[in-house]
C-alpha cells in the first residue's frame, strides 16, 4: 500500500472525529441540538395544553351559569311541574295588574304565583317549586323580576317596593330583560299587564282571552 493510500485513510478518519462513538453523525454537537429540540417541543406541548385546559374551564363556567339561569330559571327540567298546584288550579283570565295587586300572588297567600317581567305578568305557578316560598327564586314571587334577572341578582336589593322603570339599567342589561321575558312567554302563561301607577288597566273580552292562551299551547 502506497504511502499517499494511507495518509488518505487517516486523514479520512481523523475527519470522522466528529461523528459519535457509534458513527452517527454529529456527536455531541447533535446531541445538543437534539435536547434544544425536545426541550422546545415539550414547552410548546405544554402551552397548548394549557390554553385547552383554559377554555375548557371557561366553557364549563358558561355550561353551569346557562344551567343556573336557564333552565333552572325557568322552572325547565324533568319534575319541574310534578306535584304543581297549577295542575289544580283554572286558568286565569286575562287582566292588569298594579304592583299591590300582583303582591298577592306570591305563593304564600295563595297558591298562584305571579311575576312580572318587563311590565308582562306571568303565571309560574307549575313552577312553583323554584317560584314558591321555599324555591331558590321565591323572592320574585309576586313581584316585578326585571331588575333582578338583568342583574343576576337574587338579593332584595333588586327589588323595588314602587313601580320600577328600568331606566337607570344599561343597553345590555334591557337586552337580558327582554330576553328573559321571551323565554317566559315560551314557558309560562302571559295574563296580563304590570300597571304603571295611575294607569288604567285593560278590558280584556273572552274572545281575547282564548286567542291569548292559545298562542301558550
Amino acid at each position: 500500500m502506497a504511502a499517499g493510500d494511507g495518509d488518505v485513510k487517516l486523514g479520512t478518519l481523523g475527519s470522522s472525529g466528529e461523528r459519535g462513538g457509534d458513527g452517527s453523525p454529529g456527536g455531541s454537537g447533535a446531541t445538543a441540538a437534539g435536547s434544544s429540540w425536545a426541550a422546545t417541543l415539550l414547552a410548546t406541548g405544554g402551552e397548548m395544553l394549557l390554553n385547552v385546559a383554559l377554555v375548557a374551564l371557561v366553557l364549563l363556567g358558561a355550561y353551569r351559569l346557562w344551567v343556573r339561569w336557564g333552565r333552572r330559571g325557568l322552572g325547565a327540567g324533568p319534575g319541574a311541574g310534578e306535584d304543581s298546584p297549577a295542575a289544580t288550579l283554572p286558568r286565569m283570565k286575562k287582566r292588569d295588574f298594579s304592583l299591590e295587586q300582583l303582591r298577592q300572588y306570591d305563593g304564600a297567600r295563595t297558591p298562584r304565583i305571579l311575576l312580572a317581567v318587563n311590565g308582562k305578568v306571568f303565571d309560574v305557578t307549575k313552577g312553583s317549586k323554584f317560584y314558591g316560598p321555599a324555591g331558590p327564586y321565591g323572592i320574585f314571587a309576586g313581584r316585578d323580576a326585571s331588575r333582578g334577572l338583568a342583574t343576576f341578582c337574587l338579593d332584595k336589593d333588586a327589588l323595588r317596593d314602587e313601580y320600577d322603570d328600568l331606566s337607570d339599567l344599561n343597553a345590555v342589561q334591557m337586552e337580558s330583560v327582554r330576553e328573559w321575558e321571551m323565554q317566559f312567554k315560551e314557558k309560562y302563561d302571559y295574563v296580563g299587564r304590570l300597571l304603571k301607577p295611575g294607569e288604567e288597566p285593560s278590558e280584556y273580552t273572552d274572545e281575547e282571552d282564548t286567542k291569548d292562551h292559545s298562542k301558550q299551547d
